[in-house]
């Protein structure tokens, strides 16, 4: 039986049910660099892994909202594209509200 005091922190998921008992996305989130650091061994520099680090992020970002990543940077970029894609920001904000 949970201690009274962590019952209402123990059954906040009833009120929030969007709210995952398990951390398997995040972990997921960060596979994909970790198996490119593992097969590529590392980069030369600290500014490489960042870089790296920061497009594989985006690239998983725009795969979890449905978004061509070659759109996303195409019109971050200013570079013609079909489908001209909002900031990651805004849909994730409308996604959140929806």
């Amino acid at each position: 039986m949970p201690h009274p005091t962590n019952e209402n922190d123990l059954l906040r998921v009833l009120d929030r049910p969007e709210i995952l008992l398990h951390t398997n996305g995040s972990d997921n989130d960060i596979r994909c660099q970790v198996i490119r650091r593992k097969v590529s061994a590392t980069t030369h520099s600290d500014d490489g892994r960042d870089c790296r680090d920061a497009f594989l992020g985006l690239n998983k970002a725009c795969r979890k909202h449905g978004i061509p990543f070659w759109d996303y940077l195409g019109t971050r970029l200013g570079a013609p594209v079909a489908n001209p894609v909002p900031n990651l920001t805004d849909l994730v904000t409308a996604r959140c509200h929806a």
